[in-house]
């Protein structure tokens, strides 16, 4: 049977005659209102057909239609059409806008919005309805306009439209203020005018009206006790028992959003929510809602989060319900969001923070196994809730003695996590590691074959001062833990040299020792003081000649770690070093007295106090030192110290 030709290349998709016939002058209204409800079918959850269609310029053709209505509309002419062709429009404006940050912008872009706010006093209610609606959808992205609640003809129009009839638009007031109330005085504006009661009289409303004002009371009272004892207060009436009793709603939206208001009341006053049995049931429902296939799932285990971080009492009544090995068995079910994924990761990790109980607990469970793959997770999010967990579950002194965390498994993507492009996955990922580096077991050699050190070397140069914080102290952690019963010196002495290769340099190079008050400085003095491989203390003190050759504060620095100051019950140990049989150190000790010698406003009294203990003299012994390079420093150190005359020399 013979086949009909495949259409010319220049002949037009259907989707560009949908577009075609919306654009033509000459497509009648009916024409035009059925192209409006195809398009409409076309692109409700579908996101692919939306982005099709946005290339193809659907919204400025659709938003010039609705404006055309409205201006037509306006004057009295052909309601019978009109009307209906802006219920279409608004509805096909609000479809690209649902979750599509891209359709919020073309429809922002195509000047939609004040057409749709000026809708909203429509005489009918269905147009009234279609563009609350469609501002809704617009208002759950943040590229939303930011509504100023401080201009009062603003707050008028706000209050008109919570106590609106229509739910559809006291559900846009609700979004409105859950969208743009972000600073105390914003709240406190909002409670000011009465907005409160407002909102709990719609928490008996409909669903759309409690779900909008449990959101909107969420965003009011968010880390603002003194809105909080107001909502508490009794010309609100029981309010707190209405939002209590829809932690039970039917509706697992309802009820997150209850959770999570209770949640900011609890966050912000302790004196609040003090119930043992509520705390259990919010802890309990949260952990149900993550079962939840949509968006109430994914948001559940971030509410968890918040509700039990830093509170030791939550976490334990959480580990006595057994969530940490829920959260564990959730895991271990199969493949979810990254967003719910993350969510988990963040729930275990508070739950881990404090109690060494719920860390036994996570390390028994096959989890462990599943956190330490997700550090490649394709999600920079996911990566860095996988670190935060790690870190607080390497806080035990037991577990990292046992040795669970020095191994390939877990040093190797971790490493690699040093080198990542997102800047939350690198500060999690040194937080981690500034953590497991303590670890009391004999591998740390492992860090340093996968790249750890060099990497934290060039992370502690950082520009982001987050991470470099964070990577000098996970440097000091490596390097310098004093109280190891078996350190691996070849680690230590490796770290020093990367470390004396850092401040080798320009003078803004020797800065980097000074990084959190002088934290890398001294812990090289620390461990100067306590090292007894040669090696080790070689690259120490190569380390403070190279710091020695910066300016006087700078050297300064380094007298200090030299001469503990008196009553110190830390001793000079320049002495010994120059009396050292291993020529390398005494090489490295003299280099330093050339640095600190060299003339400068204060070279003369460092000089003396050299001079007084004993530095200078030992000096004059040296210059027939065996070692040809030790007797040439010595009498470059021994000379520039004579420059400042014979009263210094005694």
């Amino acid at each position: 049977m013979p086949t009909s030709a495949p259409p010319p290349s220049n002949y037009p998709t259907r989707s560009e005659d949908l577009i075609g016939r919306l654009n033509s002058v000459l497509t009648p209204y009916e024409t035009k209102l059925k192209t409006l409800r195809e398009l409409k079918n076309q692109i409700i959850g579908n996101r692919t057909k939306k982005l099709a269609f946005l290339k193809l310029g659907a919204v400025p053709s659709v938003v010039s239609i609705l404006s055309s209505a409205v201006a037509e509309n306006g004057g009295g002419s052909n309601l019978e059409f009109n009307e209906p062709v802006i219920i279409q429009s608004a509805a096909v404006i609000g479809s690209f806008a649902c979750g599509l940050d891209a359709g919020v912008k073309a429809v922002l872009d195509a000047g939609a919005f004040p057409l749709l706010f000026g809708l909203i006093s429509h005489p009918n209610e269905k147009v009234v309805d279609a563009s609350a609606r469609s501002l809704k959808m617009i208002y759950q992205s943040k590229l939303a306009p930011k509504y100023d609640f401080l201009v009062e003809k603003n707050m008028d129009f706000l209050l008109s439209l919570l106590n609106s009839k229509n739910e559809n638009v006291t559900g846009l007031g609700g979004s409105i203020i859950t969208h743009s109330c972000h600073t105390s005085i914003e709240q406190e504006t909002l409670s000011e005018a009465g907005v409160i009661k407002m909102l709990i009289n719609l928490l008996r409303g409909s669903l759309i009206q409690r779900d909008a004002s449990l959101e909107s009371l969420g965003a009011i009272i968010k880390e603002n006790p003194g809105v909080i004892s107001k909502f508490m207060g009794p010309e609100n009436g029981r309010a707190l028992n209405v939002v209590t009793e829809l932690m039970k709603d039917r509706y697992p939206r309802t009820r997150l959003l209850a959770c999570m208001c209770l949640i900011h009341i609890r966050n912000a006053s302790l004196r609040y929510l003090q119930d043992a049995g509520i705390k259990t049931k919010l802890i309990l429902i949260l952990f149900e809602l993550i079962d939840d296939p949509g968006q109430v799932g994914d948001e559940a285990p971030f509410a968890l989060s918040s509700l039990i971080a830093e509170k030791e009492d939550l976490q334990k009544i959480a580990f006595d319900s057994n969530i940490v090995d829920k959260l564990c068995n959730h895991l271990e079910k199969g493949s979810f969001q990254a967003k719910r994924l993350q969510g988990i990761f963040l729930a275990l990790a508070d739950l881990c923070s404090k109690l060494e109980f719920c860390r036994d607990r996570f390390l028994s469970l096959k989890a462990f196994n599943f956190l330490t793959n997700v550090l490649t997770h394709d999600s920079p999010e996911v990566r860095a809730a996988a670190c935060i967990c790690l870190k607080n579950i390497s806080r035990s002194v037991k577990n990292l003695s046992a040795g669970h965390f020095m191994n390939e498994t877990v040093i190797t993507p971790l490493v690699r996590l040093l080198q990542d492009t997102c800047t939350s996955v690198l500060i999690a990922a040194l937080g981690a590691i500034s953590n497991i580096v303590v670890d009391f077991t004999v591998h740390k050699s492992k860090f340093i074959h996968c790249g750890g050190v060099k990497q934290l070397v060039q992370l502690s140069k950082s520009m982001d001062s987050t991470i470099r914080v964070n990577a000098v102290w996970a440097l000091k952690n490596l390097m310098f833990l004093v109280n190891s019963m078996y350190p691996e010196t070849s680690v230590q002495e490796q770290a020093l040299a990367l470390v004396r290769n850092l401040v080798d340099g320009p003078m803004d190079s020797v800065e980097y020792v000074f990084a959190e008050e002088g934290l890398l400085l001294n812990a090289i003095g620390r461990q100067l003081q306590s090292a007894s491989k040669v090696e080790v203390l070689i690259q120490g003190m190569y380390v403070l000649s190279n710091v020695a050759s910066g300016n006087e504060l700078h050297k300064e620095a380094v007298m200090n770690q030299l001469f503990p100051p008196a009553g110190s019950d830390m001793q000079t140990i320049l002495i010994k070093f120059l009396q050292s049989t291993d020529s390398r150190l005494r090489t490295a000790s003299v280099w330093a007295l050339v640095n600190l010698t060299l003339t400068s406003p204060g070279a003369n009294i460092r000089v003396m106090k050299l001079q007084s203990a004993g530095i200078v003299c030992q000096l004059k012994n040296m210059v027939n030192d065996p070692c040809l390079d030790v007797k040439l420093r010595a009498k470059t150190a021994l000379g520039q110290s004579m420059m400042f005359g014979d009263s210094s020399m005694g």
